[in-house]
């Protein structure tokens, strides 16, 4: 296959195009190409004689067809190029066309040297070029020059070798009690098992433009082992492996591994409990008494007036009666068999069945099952949805639920929005500034120390707003996240809703009049609507 060409002679009568035909497919010469070369050149020609010329050559059998563009005599004209660079800066194609009839031929060395002046001094194909001199194909596109980009790397990740998401959701009885009791709160692990394994980032590799540019691969994230005590990490600092038998927990980002710390009470045969890895009380809570554990805290039997604090979840399989100054706080969830005038405060969900005159607030839901399954009185907040069977009271006991994004996340987004484009404004004003007194200091020329120090002071500050900036924008992305997961907020009674209760979705919020059963609070429209469940 060979593209057709064309090729300008100089004759006595004037200028002529001589006009060769493709071969085997190959792409045929058009008018536009023609006229932006004469042009190119400084050729005069008639856009009529060219057309027609043109027109002519389509419809005779020869394969190679004069026809007169002028009556003007030119110089000859030598061997010419034109030469396409991709914007990206890794290739470089060129297309050649061929000298007038008795016009001088271009040499290798020129065009190499025509390249190196261009700046191209990169992925050279020399042999490709070499071949085009030895054997011309005219009016066709070959690659001159081809950079190499740059190969991405990938993250380092971390492969932990046992359950890291232990979901101790109580399990419904045939006869609609909650079983607390098999809740599957605790990862086993032997001495000398391995916990975790490291794989590396990989950083990639630098990449080159034709012009010998470096070009860098992505920025990758990079990992360590995290771990607390009872684990050896290995030479490598690839592996961790637990010293004893115990369990091991993930506890933001971090492996702990523990003998589990076992007592029978709470009392002061004990004291108050300080422990790293998790806490399993046999027995009860005696009011006054605190437990503050990094892992998960079992309790089997009740908890009274105490402080239970946990980075992982909180399991009471007999309840809790707080006695109004009682405190669950975790970073994780609360399951209990019942909670009682208490204050508790999990980022994850909370599982119980019935919840009686007591502040709750959970991170994701709040599940009231059971043949109970009641909300009596206090207030109770969940982010995204609350499921009860019987919510408020007959005897009009206050009761407040809570579910949805607090009103403030919305203020914030936009008052850090309003931030943002403030600062990208000031850096607009003061860029230019600062560009030109780079270009002067690259130039050698010297400023005067107060306008040094200024360009100093503007530089600092850019460099400050463009932090703040970042730092901006995560925190929009991570409230934004709060907002469009609170965007289907509901709850759910599966039961009965008493006058009196005050449901509250987002901003807004309003008081059940009349008892119903079997429904659904949504936000619609901007108001609480009651729907069929």
């Amino acid at each position: 296959m060979r593209n057709g060409y064309f090729q300008i002679g100089c004759t006595g009568g004037g200028t002529v195009v001589r006009l060769v035909k493709p071969v085997d497919g190959g792409n045929e010469v058009t008018a536009r190409e023609i006229a932006e070369y004469l042009s190119g050149h400084g050729i005069v020609y008639d856009a009529g004689l060219l057309t027609k010329g043109i027109q002519t050559a389509a419809s005779v059998a020869n394969n190679e067809f004069l026809f007169l563009v002028n009556k003007d005599i030119i110089p000859e004209i030598r061997e010419s190029y034109v030469l396409t660079i991709r914007p990206d800066k890794m290739i470089a194609s060129v297309r050649f066309y061929p000298p007038s009839m008795k016009g001088e031929r271009m040499t290798a060395q020129e065009f190499l040297m025509d390249l190196k002046v261009k700046g191209i001094v990169f992925g050279i194909k020399e042999k490709e070029i070499e071949a085009f001199f030895a054997k011309p194909r005219y009016c066709t596109d070959f690659i001159a020059a081809m950079g190499v980009p740059a190969r991405n790397g990938c993250d380092a990740r971390i492969k932990y070798f046992f359950n890291t998401d232990l979901h101790s959701r109580p399990a419904l009885s045939e006869d609609g009690s909650v079983d607390f009791f098999h809740l599957n709160t605790i990862c086993h692990c032997k001495k000398g098992e391995v916990l975790a394994r490291l794989y590396p980032e990989d950083p990639g590799e630098n990449g080159t433009t034709i012009y010998g540019e470096i070009v860098k691969p992505r920025e990758v994230k990079r990992k360590h082992l995290e771990f607390g005590r009872n684990i050896t990490l290995s030479p490598d600092r690839l592996q961790i492996t637990s010293d004893v038998n115990g369990h091991v927990a993930l506890v933001q980002d971090k492996v702990f591994v523990s003998d589990v710390l076992e007592v029978e009470n709470v009392d002061t045969s004990t004291g108050d409990i300080e422990y790293e890895g998790s806490v399993l009380v046999n027995g009860n809570v005696l009011t006054n008494f605190s437990i503050k554990a990094q892992g998960h805290v079992e309790i089997r039997g009740v908890v009274e007036g105490a402080c239970i604090e946990a980075g992982g979840d909180i399991i009471i399989a007999r309840g809790m009666n707080g006695m109004g100054r009682g405190v669950l706080a975790t970073k994780g969830n609360v399951v209990a068999k019942y909670l009682e005038n208490a204050t508790v405060n999990a980022k994850g969900y909370v599982s119980t069945e019935s919840i009686l005159h007591s502040r709750v607030m959970a991170g994701t839901e709040i599940n009231v099952t059971g043949r109970k399954g009641f909300i009596t009185g206090g207030r109770v907040s969940a982010a995204n949805v609350i499921r009860v069977k019987t919510l408020g009271s007959p005897m009009g006991a206050d009761t407040i639920v809570e579910v949805g994004a607090d009103p403030s996340v919305k203020l914030r987004i936009q008052e850090l929005q309003k931030l943002v484009v403030e600062h990208k404004k000031a850096i607009e004003i003061s860029h230019p500034v600062l560009t030109a007194n780079m270009q002067k200091l690259r130039q050698g020329v010297k400023l005067k120390p107060d306008q040094m120090k200024y360009f100093q002071e503007m530089l600092q500050e850019e460099n400050r707003r463009n932090q703040e900036i970042e730092q901006y924008l995560q925190e929009m992305e991570s409230l934004q996240a709060i907002l469009d997961a609170s965007s289907n907020a509901k709850v759910e009674v599966s039961g009965e809703v008493f006058a009196g209760t005050k449901i509250c979705i987002g901003d807004v919020s309003m008081v059940v009049k009349n008892s119903m059963k079997f429904c659904k609070f949504v936000k619609q429209q901007g108001d609480v609507k009651m729907t069929a469940l």
